[in-house]
């Protein structure tokens, strides 16, 4: 008998879009989403990996989503 095994949590990097948009993709599988704002990219990252993990007997438990930003400091 196969046994399959659990991942215990998916990373997604999400970078905020010049326009105000976020972008979420996943660090270790095929997964990319967008969203105008917050809550509805926590919906589509939610509806994209119950998409790729459809035919999967044990999806992730937790889905981290880790917002990246750049600060540019003016150097006078």
């Amino acid at each position: 008998m196969e046994q399959t095994t659990s991942t215990s949590e998916i990373v997604f990097e999400v970078s905020q879009e010049p326009d105000g948009g976020f972008v979420a993709e996943c660090l270790t599988e095929s997964i990319f989403t967008q969203a105008d704002n917050w809550e509805e990219l926590r919906r589509n990252v939610r509806e994209a990996v119950a998409a790729s993990y459809f035919d999967h007997p044990q999806p992730p438990v937790a889905i981290r989503l880790h917002l990246v930003g750049d600060e540019v400091l003016a150097n006078s």
